[in-house]
């Protein structure tokens, strides 16, 4: 994250909150708090309070879901995905002077062994 840290914090993103917003642009519709928490691995209060900040600059909408008025479901707004255009090159940049330093394959089978470790419960 040392590579990615100075990018996000030159947008005021936390890597909590980019991945939030990732999620969301990947997801291209309104989701729950729970969907969002479990593809973000980040606890339900600590998402909750990142909700609050997301939704206090604009960058997402919270919205009563129509199948359940207790629920609330949340998307990127425009000025959010504006931000995601911004920041994903030059992530997808720094990513890619990462990849560099790897030979071909070993970062798919790192991959794979952290995706391994992910589904252990």
């Amino acid at each position: 994250m040392a590579h990615f840290r100075p990018i996000l914090a030159e947008h005021d993103l936390t890597e909590q909150q980019w991945r939030v917003l990732r999620a969301l642009i990947a997801a291209d519709a309104p989701v729950s708090a729970r969907f969002l928490a479990e593809e973000t691995f980040l606890l339900g209060p600590s998402l909750s309070r990142m909700l609050v900040s997301l939704d206090e600059r604009n960058l997402i909408a919270r919205s009563t879901a129509a199948s359940d008025g207790r629920r609330s479901e949340i998307s990127i707004t425009d000025a959010g995905r504006t931000l995601v255009g911004t920041v994903a090159p030059l992530s997808e940049a720094a990513y890619s002077r990462i990849q560099d330093h790897f030979e071909p394959g070993e970062l798919d089978r790192l991959y794979e062994l952290l995706e391994r470790a992910a589904d252990i419960r």
